[in-house]
């Protein structure tokens, strides 16, 4: 495992059995102490290789606060994480990598326990040294599920497979793979338990979470039986936690780097935080942050999606509105 991968094993098993301290110094009273109910920030985002994108992340921490902060496509083996950065801003870490692709993660402010990788179905391939080229696309074999249990929640990080192309090879595997995460979900949790799960689940719900649902009818992250692998989820107890509180369509979480897209605003909502009952109950406030999709470097093709449990946390200008009087004005 290595000096640094041991280091990060122990950050992930550790817990936190005492007040915590925010980012800034002091203690943060939006929590208390472990075991009771306390204001959580949730945040999911997709980075696009953390190592690319580390100082936009440590940016957005430092602006948005989140308490549980769900990664995706970290691309780094275990022993490469970042741990001692995200250890100083405040956050415990468990990480769950390949190498050169995939990778997800969880950092935590309020304590994390109790880490269950790729399923509890054993460890996935190295990546390192892999040729891109490669066809032998395996799901099961690759970082893609990361649970951990903070403030006594059970949060599940995702990061789906692409799909590529209806009836591949590849959109097969992502959906035996989404079956996979139904079933672990219904044998080893229950609806009734607090439960956040989500990531970069590469699935639109419906067709206001997509720019045009008829050009991109027949294509991947649209189709019927994506679909219904996100409905079998919402059937077995979960809810859409941004649509509690946002039920406008035109919020993306993802656009094309293609020029114009994210001008224009012609993304998708696959980025997603379902949650069960208990967890429902408890949202005030959530919003995907369109600013953190833009400057320089290169951001990632994903916006960091937010939602607050039982009182609104920090701040933040998300930028929509001013997006989309722009955009209707040049309509």
């Amino acid at each position: 495992m290595g000096a640094r991968g041991a280091i990060v094993r122990q950050l992930a098993i550790g817990n936190v059995g005492e007040i915590l301290t925010g980012r800034s110094g002091g203690t943060d009273d939006r929590r208390s102490r472990l075991g009771h109910n306390w204001a959580v920030r949730v945040a999911t985002w997709n980075v696009n290789s953390l190592k690319a994108r580390l100082e936009a992340v440590e940016k957005w921490l430092d602006r948005a606060a989140p308490d549980v902060f769900l990664m995706q496509e970290t691309k780094l083996a275990d022993d490469d994480f970042p741990h001692l950065i995200l250890q100083a801003a405040g956050y415990e870490v468990a990480h769950h990598g390949e190498g050169r692709w995939n990778g997800v993660a969880i950092a935590s402010r309020v304590g994390i326990s109790a880490m269950i990788t790729n399923f509890g179905d054993g460890p996935v391939r190295d990546s390192r040294g892999r040729s891109q080229a490669e066809e032998d696309f395996d799901p099961f074999d690759e970082a893609r599920m990361l649970s951990a249990t903070c403030a006594g929640i059970r949060f599940i990080s995702l990061y789906a497979p692409n799909g590529r192309e209806v009836g591949s090879s590849f959109f097969e595997g992502k959906l035996r793979w989404l079956a996979r995460v139904h079933d672990w979900v219904a044998e080893d949790l229950s609806p009734d338990e607090p439960v956040v799960l989500g990531g970069d689940l590469n699935v639109t719900p419906a067709d206001e979470d997509v720019w045009d649902p008829e050009k991109a009818h027949g294509g991947t992250h649209v189709s019927a039986e994506e679909r219904e692998a996100l409905a079998r989820l919402r059937q077995w107890g979960l809810v859409d936690a941004f649509r509690i509180c946002r039920p406008e369509a035109g919020r993306f979480s993802w656009w094309d780097y293609r020029a114009g897209m994210f001008q224009r605003n012609q993304g998708m909502r696959i980025d997603l935080l379902y949650v069960t009952q208990p967890v429902a109950e408890r949202v005030v406030w959530a919003e995907i942050d369109r600013e953190a999709r833009k400057g320089k470097p290169t951001p990632s093709d994903h916006a960091p999606l937010v939602v607050d449990l039982d009182e609104p946390g920090r701040f933040f200008d998300s930028g929509w509105e001013g997006a989309m009087a722009r955009i209707a004005t040049r309509k």
